[in-house]
């Protein structure tokens, strides 16, 4: 059902990062967890309502989210943010070793989330 949504969907979002700290730790990635991120950034931009296991907001931020994505045992997750409803904003990516989030990675997101609204 999804494939066949995003290959044939329409845009109803668009994913897009800030400055070069998503692109940093996506260029780091083996090919094959490229092509799942990706992958993922497409089911996100084109299904309305988007399954918790992609996109989760993290409780007790101020609109900051998490794109889930898991490859093979590997877990990763990619924090971003909403501008103008529309646009998913990328900040910093991480894989993910342990049951709980790191706090610095949080923190990190939370910090360049600022970055981008004081320079908008």
């Amino acid at each position: 059902m999804y494939i066949f949504d995003i290959m044939n969907g329409m845009k109803v979002r668009e994913v897009t990062f800030y400055k070069n700290y998503f692109a940093d730790f996506f260029l780091k990635q083996k090919p094959k967890v490229q092509d799942k991120i990706i992958w993922t950034f497409k089911l996100i931009e084109t299904q309305k309502n988007i399954p918790t296991i992609y996109l989760k907001h993290i409780e007790g931020t101020n609109g900051l989210f998490e794109i889930r994505i898991q490859f093979g045992n590997d877990i990763f997750r990619i924090f971003c943010f909403f501008d103008d409803g529309k646009i998913i904003v990328l900040t910093n990516g991480f894989q993910k070793k342990s049951q709980s989030t790191p706090k610095s990675e949080i923190i990190k997101a939370l910090k360049i989330k600022n970055e981008y609204e004081q320079e908008k």
